[in-house]
């Protein structure tokens, strides 16, 4: 007898991406049309994003009323129209496994995206806005940055990138660091490893494509932190895109080779008893859910994913293994901090909060939803605007702190979700308190310079 619903947490089965079935159409439409009719019925995630109203207007508008009066042609509006935030999967679905019903949205979705990109329906613009790599190329040729960037502040610029490249030209673009963290992060001060019970006393940093190519400055204060807390630390020899922007467009093939590119080099850190960092949340999210889910029966993928942590999972570890420096001469004041969708996907608790609220006269106003952004859906041009409004929420519940006062600071763990609510904040006429990132404002507390 089937359950209204689970009581259960909710489990994740390996992506079955290299059967050919797994590309066949008709049968994705199929499964498209079962998970659709309990959304349908169900209707709890209409909040979440775009995907759900968009799946819901077209049954209300259909001549049935009924998932089967929808077209199965429109069934690509909702694709188009999940970033895989994974929301719906991890906090509101009641029909995931090991519910009978089977439900993964998420990954449905996914395997739609998989097909759309596999019948060349992917855009050369997509693909370019997906290819990280490619733009940190560019990063530290002083002249070439400098031009890069002024150029990309100017209205004729943008609306030009909008044409060719669909990029929105009102949303909110990373500039080029000027000196990339790989090529400029100092040698660690510490030496001595001290290992804690739940803690190895090293770390080998993963820096990412967003750090090491656009603010380099949240890795060096994340390095600041180590050294504060004597812990020895040492960049990965060699990295590549980690493969989110290409796990969402539906580029699975490009996901495979960033995972054989890179799960070599990190297994061998696991294996020497390194903790492997990775300071932005889809980042490690592709190492501790996404591959390893896709290569389930890979032994070395599965050792990176107990290998990899969060900055704050990791400090709030060694917090418990007494070995983490809590005296913070500096207070913050008021700090709206939002929990990222692709950090409560970890399962990892609100880490970030935990340390942030140990900061003496610092009061966290924390907000728990989507910022919007999901990384290049929120600067399209078809989709910049609906990520406005699907943020719209969350920056204003950032605005105002709990005792009514306004936020000195505001803050996300996802670099680039917390430039999106700086532009929500400026758009909206909330006000203009500081953008900083959680690992800056540790160093900060800590009175580091």
């Amino acid at each position: 007898m089937a359950k209204e619903g689970n009581l259960e947490a909710p489990t994740r089965h390996a992506l079955d991406w290299q059967n050919p079935d797994f590309y066949n159409e008709d049968k994705c439409l199929d499964e498209l049309e079962r998970i659709f009719d309990i959304c349908h019925g169900c209707r709890r995630c209409v909040s979440l994003c775009g995907a759900f109203p968009t799946l819901f207007d077209l049954v209300d508008e259909s001549s049935t009323m009924e998932v089967d009066g929808v077209d199965k042609k429109d069934y690509w509006k909702v694709v188009d129209q999940c970033y895989m935030c994974d929301l719906c999967y991890m906090t509101k679905c009641p029909y995931t496994p090991p519910h009978a019903w089977n439900l993964d949205f998420p990954h449905t979705m996914l395997r739609a995206k998989a097909i759309k990109f596999k019948k060349g329906e992917v855009g050369t613009a997509e693909k370019f806005l997906a290819s990280t790599d490619v733009h940190g190329s560019f990063a530290g040729i002083p002249i070439v940055v400098q031009a890069v960037n002024a150029i990309n502040k100017t209205e004729t610029a943008r609306s030009i990138l909008e044409s060719v490249a669909g990029v929105d030209k009102n949303a909110w673009l990373p500039a080029l660091a000027t000196q990339k963290f790989r090529s400029s992060a100092p040698d660690a001060k510490a030496s001595k490893e001290v290992d804690g019970e739940k803690t190895p006393g090293k770390v080998a940093i993963f820096s990412t494509c967003y750090i090491n190519y656009n603010e380099p400055g949240i890795g060096h204060d994340l390095l600041k932190i180590l050294d504060h807390n004597d812990i020895p630390y040492v960049l990965v020899e060699k990295e590549k895109c980690c493969g989110m922007p290409k796990l969402e467009l539906g580029d699975l093939d490009s996901v495979k080779q960033s995972k054989e590119a890179n799960i070599p080099v990190l297994a061998q850190y696991a294996k020497d008893g390194f903790a492997i960092m990775a300071a932005v949340p889809s980042c490690a999210l592709m190492f501790k859910q996404e591959i390893p889910l896709m290569f389930p029966d890979c032994t070395d993928t599965q050792l990176v994913k107990e290998a990899m942590w969060d900055p704050f999972e990791y400090f709030m570890a060694r917090k418990r293994d007494g070995l983490l420096k809590t005296e913070f001469p500096q207070a913050l004041g008021n700090v709206s901090y939002q929990i990222p969708c692709h950090g409560r996907v970890q399962n990892i608790g609100k880490k970030t909060e935990e340390m942030l609220k140990m900061i003496p006269d610092t009061e966290i106003n924390t907000i728990e939803r989507c910022s919007g952004h999901a990384g290049t859906y929120g600067v399209k041009k078809g989709s910049h605007d609906m990520a406005m409004k699907i943020g719209k929420p969350v920056f204003k519940a950032m605005a105002t702190m709990k005792d009514g006062s306004k936020p000195d600071f505001i803050s996300s763990d996802c670099p680039l979700g917390g430039h999106h609510i700086a532009q929500g904040f400026e758009v909206n006429g909330l006000g203009a308190p500081e953008l900083n990132h959680p690992l800056t404002l540790v160093r900060k507390a800590y009175g580091l310079k």
